[in-house]
């Protein structure tokens, strides 16, 4: 069974996350083509043609023209890395999963992996994308299988991105900042990570909010605290953040706040989605 693999995000009006969601796309493509190369060439004593490629939504039609006359000309293995957003797209997210199935079909893949990169097991991880995923493998029928990997927070090394921050060794309290869910226990994966950093909890959307965990470390003495933010990539809630932080050094001008960095699209950030693929394939 050949796999090609989607990518899915939420979803944002500020263009920076899809540019980012582009970019680690067109990483873990590189990293899949490199493992599948070293796998062809234990095969037999040829160097194969091994083509990958990295597929967004809009790019659909002129790419699937591109393939086929390549195909025909003879050409090699394909590695096939999409991207798709839950919400905020031109067309819903079974409609995305339907169009990439059908052209991974005609390279012959026959197996889609789904790849939430979502860090918590909220509603979208748990009900929305599984949900979308019915939806397409109903209207593809029999002729592929759509598989939905673990989300990315499930990762239990995803936490190490953080703690290896700079800005996390700088400080006398960290406060780990997350989205954050209504959805029963699935802020204990934030609580977690937290823990691994050595910081406490708070929440964009939920309490404890950041201001109730900034003044309770003024409180207990704390003159320099970092904030991390949990999340993927920058947008408008990072900036939101960086604001909100901003208005917190002029409520509490003694105290110095430094503010992290998301995640980012980085090479170790794709390493975590190939270990997602490669465990749960056994």
């Amino acid at each position: 069974m050949s796999s090609a693999y989607l990518l899915i995000s939420h979803g944002s009006r500020d263009p920076r996350p899809q540019l980012a969601m582009e970019t680690l796309a067109e990483l873990v493509r590189v990293r899949l083509g490199d493992r599948k190369l070293t796998q062809m060439n234990r095969i037999g004593d040829f160097t194969p043609v091994l083509h990958t490629e990295v597929i967004y939504p809009t790019q659909l039609d002129g790419w699937r023209g591109r393939r086929e006359a390549q195909r025909r000309g003879g050409v090699g293995t394909t590695v096939l890395v999409g991207t798709a957003t839950l919400e905020l797209a031109p067309v819903p997210l079974h409609e995305q999963i339907y169009q990439f199935a059908t052209t991974a079909l005609t390279l012959g893949c026959d197996h889609i992996q789904i790849l939430p990169l979502f860090l918590l097991p909220g509603v979208h991880v748990m009900e929305d994308i599984p949900q979308e995923v019915r939806l397409a493998q109903h209207h593809l029928g029999e002729r592929v299988l759509i598989e939905q990997r673990p989300y990315l927070g499930a990762h239990p090394n995803l936490g190490q991105l953080l703690v290896n921050q700079k800005a996390t060794l700088r400080a006398d309290a960290k406060i780990l900042l997350s989205h954050g869910t209504r959805r029963s226990g699935g802020n204990q994966f934030v609580e977690n990570v937290a823990e691994e950093l050595g910081a406490i909890v708070a929440y964009w959307s939920v309490q404890p909010t950041l201001l109730e965990q900034v003044k309770g470390l003024v409180v207990e003495g704390y003159e320099q605290i970092t904030i991390v933010p949990y999340f993927l990539f920058s947008g408008g809630i990072t900036d939101a953040i960086a604001q909100a932080v901003a208005h917190l050094g002029e409520q509490f001008p003694t105290v110095q706040l430094n503010l992290g960095e998301p995640i980012g699209a980085t090479v170790e950030l794709a390493n975590l989605i190939i270990d997602l693929i490669e465990v749960t394939q056994g």
